[in-house]
């Protein structure tokens, strides 16, 4: 999870600055506001940025989800083992709780 936030944030925040290197100049000006395109180019531009930053935003949550669950069933799964070692439980209802937990 750390290594995604190392990278993703600058990746997030550099990626307006990406049409700066496809932009050719002013060769070929046409006059119009927003390359020629009107209000519909900046509102095409606009819902393109909203669905990537939602990609993005929806992918780090998947990733980071992912890893806190794992977490999750590690431990109850060690608490689990801890009580079997101490004689709380039996073993068959150790693998029965196992199983719920896999399950």
């Amino acid at each position: 999870m750390k290594r995604i936030r190392n990278w993703a944030l600058p990746a997030v925040l550099s990626l307006p600055a990406l049409p700066a290197f496809a932009d050719p100049g002013n060769y070929g000006y046409d006059g119009y506001m927003m390359g020629g395109h009107g209000f519909f180019g900046g509102v095409m531009m606009l819902l393109f940025w909203i669905v990537i930053i939602g990609v993005i935003v929806l992918a780090v949550r998947w990733l980071g989800d992912s890893d806190r669950s794992r977490a999750k069933d590690s431990d109850a799964m060690n608490i689990l083992r801890e009580r079997l070692a101490r004689g709380e439980i039996d073993p068959e209802e150790f693998e029965a709780r196992r199983k719920s937990l896999e399950g």
